[in-house]
């Protein structure tokens, strides 16, 4: 997915964060291991997209929320554009070690918010760190289905109360019942692998219901992009199979 050609998503710093783990899972046959690994570069060539839309729109802030191993901003391409990373500090301080490894230097334009969000307020955290009042974009990858419904509602809130022109992109998964038997199969064998490991799914959602609950939130514009939607944005023309297809996973970009 990083090196098939042509790049939906142009990261030089994936596999040098990783040391190179992702090679292994490459070969994997499943059908739905190619349709997420195809979700997770798109949702994030989608975030950066629509964060160029907001930067060239004025907004000068980004939060990562959840940033994880997430590249963007030691790649930043914007002069004035500050981001924030925001995790848990024992994952922050994992990827500053990774990050320390593969010899990538964290720019000035960076600054890392750790927060436990079982006992701290992401507001406060934030205001703490810096963010200003102005307009800023979301960027919330990867994060959704593992959360509480409170702590969604509660983020989403937070942001839908932002100024006029802050933005949120984020992905999530459907509710099963809505799913095609195939799909739901391979959601379930993921999430018993990621229950394994301590992270349970806990949130889906009907794409229909969450857009009135955006809305309701305070953003007036919403866009969410289905399997579809997203195979025909970013893999059409495509030789080798490359694409969402019948995934489980969606994509919002929701506007104050």
């Amino acid at each position: 997915m990083v090196d098939e050609a042509p790049k939906v998503l142009d990261d030089p710093l994936a596999l040098r964060i990783t040391g190179g783990e992702w090679r292994a899972r490459k070969a994997e046959p499943e059908a739905f291991s190619k349709s997420l690994r195809s979700l997770v570069v798109a949702r994030s060539r989608y975030s950066e997209d629509e964060l160029g839309r907001a930067v060239a729109a004025g907004v000068s802030q980004c939060v990562v929320l959840g940033a994880g191993l997430d590249t963007f901003a030691y790649r930043n391409p914007y002069a004035r554009l500050r981001v924030f990373e925001v995790d848990h500090p024992a994952t922050q301080q994992w990827k500053r070690e990774l990050l320390a490894r593969a010899g990538i230097t964290a720019p000035d334009s960076v600054t890392y918010v750790p927060v436990d969000f079982e006992r701290e307020s992401l507001a406060e955290r934030l205001r703490a760190a810096g963010l200003g009042s102005e307009a800023t974009f979301f960027s919330w990858l990867g994060v959704t289905p593992y959360l509480s419904r409170e702590a969604f509602e509660g983020t989403v809130g937070l942001i839908g109360r932002m100024p006029a022109g802050s933005g949120l992109v984020f992905d999530y998964v459907i509710s099963p019942a809505l799913m095609p038997e195939a799909t739901r199969k391979g959601l379930e064998a993921l999430a018993e692998r990621v229950a394994q490991v301590g992270e349970p799914f806990r949130l889906y959602f009907d794409p229909a219901e969450l857009e009135r609950e955006l809305r309701a939130a305070g953003f007036a514009w919403v866009e969410d992009l289905g399997p579809a939607e997203i195979d025909a944005r970013f893999f059409a023309g495509r030789g080798d199979g490359l694409g969402v297809g019948g995934g489980a996973g969606q994509v919002v970009s929701a506007r104050v």
